[in-house]
This record gives structure tokens, C-alpha cells and sequence, in this order.
């Protein structure tokens, strides 16, 4: 049974199955269209909120070092994933990486956090969107109803029906194919974009070298505390992380890395990529640099317009702009924070059908999942699933507490990367990579240790909420995922293959 459990799927056989027609995703995706995926991602509420927060609470003007520190730990991760993505252009990043090298269980555990990661992004960011669109139909006049905001009306019942309305629509877009989706990315991560660069043009005009004294402000350590909330670092060695001075900055990054979630998905994408040994390392490490770049560029210029202990905490860019008499750009950023969350949405709904889409190739979760539309090439049936369970959660739930599962699924991720390049490099020296990661195993070690002290920073209760999650995963993949996966199968016939698509299931 233990041979069973961690049973890997040979990169072949990987790459072999994405050339079955029923089961093989156009490719459409250049690496111009890779690097707009990441940075129409990333680009989105880390920016537009967190910069004040972290800045207030933590870090001080010093809040651009814990930009760089976090950008720091996502650029480790970002080579182990341009060289897996470059070496395996199947479809399932982390899922399909792990399976190659580590097993079937840590494969499926790592798929299972996978789903939970990018559907809660996907729910927490429409809500987000959902907030902004109704500030901006407040200001012209326009109000919901409490009952259709997602505010309890008098009889109990709320609906955040435009955070519903958006999956939905997102969905429809990407059933419709790729190609369509990127460009409509493109043109809204052009809109983001040039919103972002207004604020650091605009914005560098009202600097004030006073505001940044003192740049890295004098160390206050965090209230012990015994509850969940208390970060499990601090829970296990007594050991609590300060605000400001020189461990403020790492505290404020390890808030800050939810502003960087995002360019993994990159790498959901390699199936559908023309050249993926060429695009994926370009579009993965391009977006992360132009993101990072313009992080630090943003929280220079807000800390020099305003007060660092004055910042506002819900939307610092715009009320910036507006505590120094210029509330046009405040509206401005509101629309531009609004349309890139679109973006972000659609982005991490890719992410996770993909992810699905893989899983039920391989017989992990149920084959009829795993089919394309004929027309399309875009796996409808899992797009179309996920997209209306998620339009439901995202209209009942507000899922505040629940956005740091995002955090701790996304960083699990990463070390699971990681230790996989090791393996494979070990196990398989004769794949041809046409992007190796620098310096393994030190650099793969590196970010190993950099995301497990980012989890650590993250609150007890979130370690909770996911390990509960993770033993529902167990149970779905012992009763049903370790007899009905492709290579059980194989094992279990005599000719060493798989049946065939169940008949009426072939579109």
C-alpha cells in the first residue's frame, strides 16, 4: 500500500495524455500573454489596500524593504516553477509537479489545497470588487438594496449579488476559450496598470522628505498572547514578531506576501502555451519583476505623501490623494482598484479549474470532469461547476478570517515545489530543461525555509482551518482517488493500460 501512496506519474505519460483529443486544451498563450496573466493577477487588493496597513501597523516608510523581502521569497519559489513549468507543460502546476517527483498522495494533498487556495481567492477577491463597484455606485446616487450588498436586511437574508454576477460572467469567458479571456485580460491590466503609474507620477510630486523620518521607526513588540489568533510561531516558542525597527520589515512581509499571490498561476497555464519551454520561464519571472517593481515604486510615493501613522487602512492610495486636496485621482484609483480586481478574479478561477481539470484526467477526482467542448478546447465542465459554487459562496460569505487560507495554501505550495526540483533533478537527470533553476539544491532550500517562516508568521487558527480542510481531503482520496486514478488502473489491468472514456462522455 505505501508503494501505492506515493506511485509517480512519469513526465511521458504526463505529456503524452494532454495529446489525447478528448482530453488536449488548445494552445493559444504566448509569453506576452503569460506575463500578462501574472501581472494581472498579482496587480490587484495587496496594492491597493495593504500598502496603508502594513505601513501603520508594522514596517513605517520602511514598508517598501518588506515589498522587497516578500518579492524576495516569491522570486525563489519563481525559479523552481519556471524550470518544473518548462519541463512539464501539463496542465495542474504544483499538482502536476509533485506528482512527478514526490507521488500520488502528495500529489492529490497538494491538488486539494490547490482547489481551497484559488477558490477562496476567487470568492474573497469578488467580494472585494463587489465593494468598490457599490462605493462607486453610491457616489452617482445609486444604492442597493442591503438584502442584494450582502448586508443581513430585517428578515436575516443578505446576497452580495454583483460578487455572484462577476463569477458568473468570468465564467462564461473562459468557457469561451482562452484566447478570449487573455485579451480581455490584456486591455484591463493596461487600464490597471496606467492607474498604478498615475499614482507614482502624480503622487511623486507631493513627496515630503519629513514624512520619511524616521524611515525605519523605533521597535515595539507585539502583546503576548495565548488565543488562535496569535501567530503559531509565537504559539510554539514563546517567541512574538515586532512592529517596526528591523524585524517589523519581516513581519510587515509576511503581510504583504498576499499582494504577490498570483504568478504561480502562471504556470496553470503550460498546457495551453505555444512554446511553453521558451514562454513559461518569461512569463513567470517577467510578471513577478514588473510587480515587484511597481510595488515598491507605490509605497515609496504614499509614504512620502502622507505620514506613515496617518495612512488610512481601507483604500491608503486614494485617501492619500484626497487628505492633500485631489479627490479626482482618489476616484481615479477607485475605478482602476475596481477593474483589476476583475483580473484577479478571473485569473484565480483559471487557476482552479485547471488544477480540477488535471486531477480528474488522472482518475483523482471523476473522469467526466476531464473532457473538453468540442468547439472550445476549454474544460466547460469544471469551469462551469467550480464557477457556480463559487458565485454562491462568494454571494452568502464574506469570508474575511477565511482570506489567509489564500496565504498558507499558496506558501505550502511553494515548498512543495521546491523539494520536488530536488527530487527530480535526482531521479530524472536526462530530462532536456530548457530553464534550470540557479544554484540547487541551495536556492530550492532557500525558499523552502523562507515560506515555511512566512507560515509561521500566519495565525494559529488559519494552520487550523486548513488542516481541517486537508483531512477532508484524505477521506475523499482514500475512498475514491487512490482506486480510481489512472495508474491504479494500469495496475490493475492486465494489458498495463487504462479503459477507455466511459461511452456518451467523448464530446
Amino acid at each position: 500500500m505505501s508503494s501505492a501512496l506515493f506511485r509517480t506519474k512519469n513526465v511521458e505519460q504526463s505529456i503524452q495524455d494532454t495529446e489525447e483529443p478528448e482530453h488536449s486544451l488548445r494552445k493559444s498563450l504566448s509569453a506576452l500573454d503569460l506575463t500578462v496573466f501574472g501581472v494581472g493577477v498579482i496587480i490587484g487588493t495587496g496594492i491597493f489596500v495593504l500598502t496603508g496597513q502594513v505601513a501603520k501597523n508594522n514596517a513605517g516608510p520602511a514598508v517598501s524593504l518588506a515589498f522587497v523581502a516578500a518579492g524576495v521569497v516569491c522570486g525563489l519559489a519563481a525559479l523552481c516553477y519556471a524550470e518544473f513549468a518548462s519541463t512539464v507543460p501539463v496542465a495542474g502546476s504544483a499538482y502536476t509537479f509533485s506528482y512527478a517527483s514526490l507521488g500520488e498522495l502528495p500529489a492529490w494533498i497538494i491538488g486539494w489545497d490547490l482547489v481551497l487556495e484559488f477558490a477562496l481567492g476567487t470568492a474573497v477577491v469578488a467580494v472585494g470588487w463587489s465593494g468598490y463597484i457599490r462605493s462607486l455606485l453610491d457616489n452617482a446616487g445609486w444604492h442597493l438594496p442591503d438584502y442584494l450588498a450582502g448586508r443581513d436586511n430585517a428578515a436575516g437574508f443578505g446576497f452580495d449579488i454583483l460578487a455572484a454576477a462577476l463569477v458568473l460572467v468570468l465564467t462564461g469567458i473562459l468557457v469561451l476559450g482562452m484566447k478570449l479571456s487573455a485579451r480581455i485580460t490584456s486591455l484591463v491590466v493596461a487600464i490597471k496598470v496606467i492607474v498604478v503609474l498615475i499614482v507614482i507620477v502624480a503622487g511623486a510630486f507631493f513627496i515630503k522628505g519629513g514624512n520619511y523620518k524616521p524611515f525605519i521607526p523605533p521597535s515595539r513588540p507585539v502583546p503576548a498572547g495565548g488565543n488562535l489568533k496569535a501567530p503559531l510561531i509565537q504559539l510554539m516558542f514563546g517567541w512574538a514578531p515586532a512592529n517596526f525597527g528591523v524585524m517589523g520589515i519581516f513581519t510587515a512581509a509576511s503581510v504583504v506576501f498576499f499582494a504577490f499571490i498570483g504568478f504561480d498561476i502562471v504556470a496553470t497555464a503550460a498546457e495551453e502555451t505555444r512554446n511553453p519551454q521558451r514562454d513559461m520561464p518569461r512569463g513567470i519571472l517577467g510578471s513577478l519583476f514588473i510587480c515587484t517593481v511597481l510595488y515598491v515604486a507605490v509605497s515609496i510615493v504614499v509614504t512620502g505623501m502622507e505620514k506613515y501613522s496617518r495612512l488610512s487602512v481601507e483604500a491608503p492610495l486614494a485617501d492619500a490623494f484626497k487628505a492633500i486636496g485631489h479627490p479626482w485621482y482618489a476616484g481615479v484609483i477607485s475605478f482602476g482598484a475596481a477593474v483589476g480586481l476583475t483580473t484577479v478574479c478571473m485569473i484565480l478561477l483559471l487557476g482552479q479549474t485547471r488544477v480540477f481539470f488535471a486531477m480528474s484526467r488522472d482518475g483523482l477526482l471523476p473522469r467526466f470532469f476531464s473532457h473538453v467542448h468540442p468547439r472550445f478546447r476549454t474544460p466547460h465542465r469544471p469551469t462551469i461547476l467550480l464557477g457556480v459554487i463559487i458565485a454562491i459562496v462568494a454571494g452568502f460569505t464574506s469570508l474575511a478570517e477565511l482570506a489567509e487560507l489564500v496565504n498558507i495554501g499558496t506558501l505550502f505550495a511553494f515548498v512543495v515545489v521546491a523539494i520536488s526540483v530536488v527530487i527530480l533533478r535526482r531521479t530524472r537527470p536526462d530530462l532536456p530543461r530548457a530553464f534550470r533553476t540557479p544554484w540547487v539544491p541551495v536556492v530550492p532550500v532557500l525558499s523552502v525555509c523562507a515560506s515555511l517562516w512566512l507560515m509561521l508568521n500566519l495565525p494559529a487558527e488559519t494552520w487550523l482551518r486548513f488542516a481541517i480542510w486537508m483531512v477532508i481531503g484524505f477521506v475523499v482520496y482514500f475512498f475514491y482517488g487512490r482506486t480510481h486514478s489512472r495508474l491504479a488502473l494500469r495496475e490493475q489491468s492486465p494489458a498495463g493500460d487504462v479503459p477507455g472514456p466511459p461511452a456518451g462522455n467523448t464530446p
